[in-house]
C-alpha cells in the first residue's frame, strides 16, 4: 500500500474546500514542512500555538490541521527569543507539517459555518454574504462498453458529477464508434489500417469548471485508448454558489432570553457580549457567521435575521448595529473550535474510504485566550 503524504491529503481536502474559496490576502495552505513528508499520524486543532505544538510532539503527530493559519504576519527572524517564531522553530525541529484551511473552510459547502448552523439546529438555511460563484462544464466522453464503469468511479472520484446535494451523477447513451489507425498508431483494439468499430459508452458528466484540468489528467490516465474522445460544453444556466455565513430559522419562535441560554450550551461559553437585547422579544430567523464577521451585519439586516451571531465585534461596529436596530450575539472567536470533532470524523472517514493508513486525533487544548469572571 503506497504511504500517505501531506500532499496526498491536500489534494484531498482541496476538492472538498478549495483554495479558490478564500478571501483574497488569507494566508492558507501549506504552512511549514513539505507536501511530499509522509505521514502516518495527524492531528486538528484551531490554533497553532506554543501548547499545541507541544501536544503534537508529545502525541508523535507528523501533521498538523488548523483552522487558523500559523503565520498570519511576515516573518522577518527567527530567533529564539520571541515566543512565536520559536514555535515555528520547534515545528521545523520535529519535522511537523503545517497546513491550514480559514475562509475557504468557513465558505465551503459542509464547512465551519454549516457546522455552526447545524448545531443550533436551523432549518432552510441560505448563504448570508456570497463571494463566490462556481462555473461548471459539461464533458462527454466515449469509453468501450468494458471500461466505462471504471471511468465513471475514476472521474466520480476527483469530484466530476456533483450537483446540489448530489453526487456521482451521470447520463449514459450506447452506440458504435468507428476508427482506423494509421501506422504511427498504437491503437489498444484494432489492427494498424484496417477500420474497426466497437461498442462504445457515451457518458455525460457536469463539473466545475476548475476541475476540467484534472478531469482531462484523469481521462487520459484511466482511457485504453491511445487518443481518449471527449467533448467539453460550457454551461450557462447552472452555477454553484458559495459564501461566508448562514441565515435560517429555528423550528419554532423562542424569547430570545431563552434563544442565549441555549447557544450558551450548544457552544459551551461561560458568557456572551449582546447588542439590543430584548429578552422577552420572540426570535425565529438566525444569522452566524463564524470567526470576525461583523462587517457583514448589513447582510443580517437586508435578510431580515432577528438575530445576528458573529465574533469580535468591534465597539464602534456594535454602535452601527444598535442604530440599524440589529440584535447580536458575540459568544467569542473561539467557538470555531467545535468543528474540530467534526472534521476530525470526516478525516477518519476518508482515511477508511481511501485505504490510507492514517490516525486523526483532535486537540484536546483550549486556546480561548479570554476567560468570563462572573460577579458574585
Amino acid at each position: 500500500m503506497p504511504k500517505l503524504t501531506v500532499g496526498d491529503f491536500i489534494t484531498k481536502f482541496e476538492q472538498f474546500a478549495p483554495k479558490k474559496l478564500a478571501m483574497d490576502g488569507d494566508p492558507i495552505g501549506l504552512a511549514i514542512g513539505s507536501a511530499e513528508q509522509v505521514i502516518d499520524k495527524m492531528m486538528v486543532t484551531l490554533d497553532v500555538r506554543p501548547e499545541t505544538v507541544q501536544e503534537a510532539i508529545d502525541q508523535h503527530v507528523q501533521f498538523i490541521f488548523s483552522h487558523h493559519p500559523p503565520i498570519f504576519r511576515s516573518v522577518k527572524t527567527l530567533t529564539t527569543e520571541d515566543p512565536q517564531t520559536r514555535m515555528y522553530r520547534k515545528l521545523i525541529q520535529h519535522n511537523i507539517s503545517v497546513y491550514s484551511a480559514h475562509t475557504n473552510f468557513d465558505v465551503a459547502i459542509g464547512g465551519m459555518n454549516d457546522l455552526l448552523s447545524d448545531l443550533l439546529e436551523l432549518e432552510d438555511t441560505e448563504i448570508l454574504a456570497e463571494t463566490y460563484a462556481e462555473k461548471y462544464k459539461k464533458l462527454a466522453i466515449f469509453t468501450p462498453l468494458n471500461d466505462s464503469e471504471k471511468m465513471r468511479k475514476a472521474l466520480h472520484r476527483v469530484g466530476v458529477g456533483e450537483i446540489g446535494e448530489y453526487k456521482n451523477v451521470s447520463y449514459s447513451l450506447k452506440g458504435l464508434g468507428r476508427f482506423t489507425p494509421t501506422e504511427k498508431a498504437d491503437p489498444a483494439i484494432g489492427k494498424s489500417n484496417q477500420p474497426e468499430q466497437i461498442e462504445e459508452e457515451k457518458i455525460e458528466f457536469l463539473l466545475p469548471q476548475s476541475l476540467t484540468e484534472l478531469a482531462i489528467q484523469t481521462i487520459k490516465e484511466v482511457h485504453p485508448y491511445e487518443e481518449p474522445v471527449f467533448d467539453l460544453y460550457s454551461i450557462d444556466h447552472y452555477q454553484k454558489h458559495f459564501g461566508l455565513g448562514r441565515i435560517g430559522n429555528l423550528k419554532n419562535p423562542v424569547s430570545f432570553e431563552k434563544f442565549v441560554d441555549n447557544l450558551q450550551q450548544v457552544f459551551q461559553v461561560e458568557g456572551v457580549r449582546i447588542v439590543n437585547y430584548e429578552p422577552t422579544r420572540q426570535i425565529q430567523r438566525i444569522a452566524i457567521l463564524g470567526g470576525d464577521g461583523g462587517k457583514f451585519y448589513q447582510k443580517a439586516v437586508e435578510k431580515n435575521a432577528d438575530v445576528f451571531i458573529t465574533g469580535d465585534v468591534y465597539y464602534h461596529t456594535a454602535h452601527d448595529m444598535q442604530a440599524a436596530n440589529l440584535s447580536v450575539i458575540d459568544p467569542g472567536h473561539h467557538i470555531e473550535s467545535l468543528a474540530k470533532a467534526p472534521l476530525t470524523e470526516k478525516f477518519q472517514q476518508w482515511a477508511m474510504e481511501e485505504k490510507w493508513e492514517l490516525e486523526v486525533i483532535s486537540s484536546q487544548l483550549n486556546t480561548d485566550p479570554f476567560k468570563f469572571i462572573l460577579k458574585k
